[in-house]
């Protein structure tokens, strides 16, 4: 490993590895992504859809991707386990940008550790994500904006509590990896290329740490226990 991932993910909440996966592996992910969205017919608004590793082997194999479990150990410790994975993809019709938040609201439990894996290029003009980085050193926020837009997001952040001049763009290539704390103030710009911005994000955690039983997690397996 030629990256001291722990950190800088310690520094700033979150850290990236590049091209952890070929562009000839993303398409067959984006390929097997779109067959399993096709028979979905409740997709909602936000362009979000969760549980591609329940149904899906090919998506198994690309969480226990060996270079990312490495990154992981490095961060969380010998003993990582897979939650859940979600799709987001924004296009033309579903361009919507993610509001801020942090994850851990929605989970609660110990924390945890979400992998943005970019399907498509991200941009600025296409959604890539906006962060504060440090910020997951500032603690868990009160998440009562405004959320009645119905596109999802119960938990956004206050504005007022955004520094802007704190803020970051994290473009990102195909097969790129950003690794996030679950407190990291997070963010996506809205989609106004109207092209596809797809990106696959997995959630770990550390498997020595007590968690409620999630019913989320359904597909929760073991990728390291040394």
């Amino acid at each position: 490993m030629n990256k001291h991932y722990a950190e800088e993910f310690a520094q700033k909440g979150y850290t990236i590895i590049n091209s952890l996966f070929s562009n000839e592996e993303v398409i067959q992910l984006k390929q097997e992504a779109l067959a399993i969205v096709n028979k979905i017919d409740d997709i909602d608004n936000s362009g979000v859809f969760l549980g591609l590793t329940s149904r899906s082997q090919l998506f198994k194999q690309a969480a226990a991707n060996q270079e990312l479990v490495n990154a992981l150990k490095e961060i969380i410790g010998s003993y990582v386990v897979f939650m859940n994975d979600k799709l987001v993809f924004k296009n033309s019709t579903k361009n919507f940008g993610s509001p801020w938040h942090q994850d851990y609201p929605y989970w609660q439990g110990s924390h945890k550790y979400s992998v943005w894996i970019a399907l498509d290029d991200a941009t600025k003009e296409n959604g890539c994500l906006q962060v504060v980085p440090g910020s997951h050193l500032f603690g868990e926020k009160n998440h009562g904006a405004d959320s009645s837009d119905g596109l999802g997001f119960v938990n956004r952040l206050h504005q007022e509590d955004i520094d802007k001049d704190l803020v970051i763009d994290l473009p990102a290539k195909q097969g790129d990896a950003i690794i996030f704390h679950d407190l990291l103030y997070h963010a996506s710009y809205p989609n106004i290329s109207g092209a596809d911005r797809w990106a696959l994000i997995s959630t770990y955690k550390d498997g020595t740490q007590e968690d409620p039983e999630y019913k989320w997690a359904s597909a929760a397996f073991t990728v390291s226990e040394a």
